[in-house]
This record gives structure tokens, C-alpha cells and sequence, in this order.
């Protein structure tokens, strides 16, 4: 079980911190292999299609998706970005956009941490041009993404 999450919104950005009962190298694969990210990202509510996602893990690897909303009104968000930063297994950092072929995007850093007894330690951090009111909802967004995660590490 992970330790309680840390989430912090503001308008200079997101700032997470969680402690996943799982080795640092599977959080990594949780982050950078298409299919386990497919499974994850978007949590119980939203679908990331397997075969919408690019994923080319190294500095300036593309990276894309496609995220659907719920059924009932099935939001369509095309995400894509670029690997900036690509350190196995300790940190990965990418920009991320939901409107193509705009200027404005968020950068995106994971660092990961061993700790003892195989836990990693998780900081998140996502920094961009959003307002307080649309961090504050991806705050809440990445909350709901990242218990999904720890839902697939309690699994497997």
C-alpha cells in the first residue's frame, strides 16, 4: 500500500509525492512501456486506446495518446509531447499538451528513489501555463490517475 499522497496545487504548478510498495525499476516500466501507461493513465473513468499511444522513450522521443471520456459524454483529449530528460530508472521529464499545434505545454519530471524494503519513492512534479483552477483539477486528476497505478502494482 502506498503512504498517503502529497499533492500540493498552485498556480506555479502540481507538486506529488507517494511511496509505492513495488521496486524502482517496475514504477519506471509503470511510466515508460505503452502498455502498462495505457492501463493507468486517465484512472477508472477515462480509456487511453493501446494503439493511440507513441511512446519513444529518449531525449526528444515523441510522445502521444489518445484519452476518451466517460461513456456518457466521451471527451476526446489528443495529448502529445516530447521526452526531454530519459534516466533509467530514476528520472524521466516531458512536456505534454492536450491541444496540438500550440506553444503552450507542461513539463512533466517523475524522479524515482529506492527506499528500503523495495519501496520507491515518487516525486511528481507538473509545471507549465495553466491557471490555480486548472491545477487545482489536474491535481485532482493525477490523484485518480496514480491510484490506478497503485491498484496495478497491488495486482501484479
Amino acid at each position: 500500500m502506498a503512504e498517503a499522497s502529497s499533492p500540493g496545487a498552485s498556480e506555479y504548478g502540481i507538486r506529488i509525492r507517494r511511496v509505492f510498495d513495488a521496486p524502482r525499476e517496475r514504477i519506471w516500466r509503470e511510466w515508460t512501456d505503452p502498455e502498462s501507461f495505457a492501463d493507468w493513465y486517465g484512472g477508472p473513468e477515462w480509456e487511453v486506446p493501446l494503439s493511440s499511444v507513441t511512446m519513444d522513450v529518449r531525449p526528444s522521443g515523441p510522445l502521444r495518446l489518445t484519452m476518451f471520456g466517460p461513456p456518457e459524454d466521451r471527451s476526446r483529449i489528443e495529448w502529445e509531447g516530447e521526452y526531454l530528460e530519459v534516466e533509467p530508472p530514476a528520472r524521466l521529464a516531458f512536456t505534454i499538451r492536450s491541444r496540438p499545434g500550440t506553444e503552450d505545454f507542461e513539463l512533466v519530471t517523475v524522479v524515482l528513489n529506492e527506499l528500503d524494503d523495495g519501496r520507491t519513492e515518487m516525486l511528481f512534479e507538473q509545471r507549465g501555463s495553466m491557471s490555480p483552477e486548472e491545477y487545482e483539477r489536474a491535481t485532482e486528476g493525477w490523484g485518480t490517475f496514480l491510484d490506478r497505478l497503485e491498484e496495478r502494482l497491488s495486482v501484479t
